[in-house]
């Protein structure tokens, strides 16, 4: 198994190999558009702008606003360039939800983008989820490239970060490992740049969304105990969860791949929250449990804050201990990770990145990301760590000192690992491998894409390094 990034989303499927064939066939529902999105995807901002306020729900519109929907086509533009349809559609209809998912060809590999409509007329755009495009067996397709020394990779990637560092394209540290050895550890840019403190290689920056590969090995480490099981529903521990067909249908597994209908904290309630009021995971509870389950449990994947938060709390109940230390002693302290916890907004810390963003900046300008980051992170995410520390973490994980399960069959299934976290001013990126020991992590303190496409980059290089 193979846990893929999206731009800050944990995507826990395998995707198997589609036949090539260009275009889309004439009589593939909501064809037109499909071929519109992928127009406007690769027109620029005013397009898409267009597309997005003619093609998407009202419904969708409200749960995530325009601006923020056009912030996410900015990242993945700037990953993936333009879209070429390449692939036969994989059409599936259910109930209230009809799912198209399309192979395309990007500058940064082939990716498959499912569109969910509504089942009724109009059928407008509910949910797009776009995931890396990997081989049947779960592991990345074989990039086309010449072969190269460890020495001239090296210099790539060295060449690639100075040139990105000057234009301010990049801010953060870097680290990358093969066969067991690191070959390459370097920052660039400020920590901290009112007050001028560079980045350096202890540099804790915020990983986003990661935190949730340190949430789903605890649920994993409680089913090994025998103190939970992947199919409990969701009340049996939190029974005074506000939504009733949660508490009731929503089981643990179905948390775990996003699966469970549970939506998302982001948005305006969120935005209307002071973040000094978002101290502990029952904080935000407020900002999405009392809301109706975007879809039956189980029916399809869609991604979910809420539903990791929601894991924390159960990890609490299930502990007796608050989520934060039970992560620190069962994950942290495991792997050796002295230098990763959720800080407190206004806790001292040394070595601590500030984020930049250009969201709400003067043209040109980066702006302190402090307005929209909550005064701890939870098990969704927003924790810190170090280039170093989650080295150590993906050490763990091929010891063995931590283990991830399937929810599927409760055995280990990690072969390799793709995650990403993403927001305003933060974006962090791991790529591992098990069976090569290639390990590509970066982390940055500005928008993304900047850690998760030059991780993307990275792994490709570094797969086509001879011995």
């Amino acid at each position: 198994m193979r846990i893929r990034r999206f731009f800050g989303v944990l995507v826990l499927s395998l995707i198997a190999n589609t036949a090539v064939a260009q275009g889309l066939p004439p009589d593939l529902p909501n064809r037109e558009r499909i071929q519109s999105y992928v127009a406007a995807f690769n027109a620029g901002d005013d397009a898409m702008s267009a597309f997005l306020k003619g093609n998407v729900s009202e419904a969708a519109l409200q749960r995530r606003s325009l601006a923020d929907r056009l912030q996410i086509y900015k990242q993945m533009h700037a990953r993936m360039k333009s879209l070429e349809i390449k692939g036969v559609p994989d059409v599936r209809i259910s109930g209230n939800e009809m799912a198209i998912k399309v192979r395309m060809k990007t500058d940064a590999g082939p990716v498959d983008i499912t569109f969910n409509f509504e089942p009724a007329t109009p059928h407008k755009l509910i949910a797009l989820q776009v995931e890396d495009a990997d081989g049947p067996d779960g592991r990345p397709s074989p990039q086309a490239g010449p072969p190269m020394s460890e020495s001239e990779f090296v210099k790539k990637v060295s060449d690639t970060l100075d040139d990105a560092t000057k234009k301010d394209e990049f801010s953060g540290a870097v680290l990358l490992a093969r066969k067991g050895k690191v070959i390459f550890e370097k920052a660039y840019g400020y920590a901290d740049r009112d007050k001028k403190i560079p980045n350096d290689v202890n540099t804790k920056f915020n990983l986003g969304s990661i935190n949730k590969i340190f949430t789903r090995i605890c649920i994993d480490q409680l089913v090994s105990q025998g103190k939970l099981t992947y199919t409990d529903k969701l009340g049996k521990y939190l029974p005074d969860y506000p939504n009733a067909d949660a508490r009731e249908k929503v089981t643990i597994a179905q948390l775990l791949t996003m699966r469970s209908g549970i939506g998302d904290f982001f948005g305006p309630k969120y935005q209307q929250t002071p973040k000094s009021k978002l101290r502990s995971l029952a904080d935000y509870l407020p900002l999405f449990a009392d809301q109706p389950l975007l879809f039956e449990p189980g029916t399809k994947n869609q991604y979910s804050n809420g539903g990791y938060v929601v894991l924390g709390l159960i990890i609490e109940k299930v502990s007796g201990q608050d989520y934060y230390s039970y992560v620190k002693k069962n994950v942290f302290d495991v792997a050796g990770m002295k230098d990763t916890d959720s800080y407190l907004s206004d806790q001292k810390v040394t070595d601590r990145a500030e984020g930049y963003t250009t969201e709400q900046s003067e043209p040109g300008q980066k702006r302190n990301n402090e307005f929209s980051r909550p005064w701890r992170g939870s098990s969704a995410g927003g924790g810190y760590s170090t280039v170093g520390d989650m080295l150590k973490f993906t050490e763990a994980l091929s010891s063995g000192k931590l283990v991830m399960l399937s929810p599927e069959t409760g055995k280990p299934a990690l072969g390799g690992m793709g995650i990403a976290g993403g927001a305003p001013g933060i974006n962090s990126a791991l790529e591992f491998d098990l069976q090569s020991g290639n390990v590509v992590i970066v982390m940055t303190n500005i928008d993304p894409p900047a850690a998760s496409a030059r991780a993307t980059e990275f792994s490709k290089w570094l797969r086509s390094v001879q011995s």
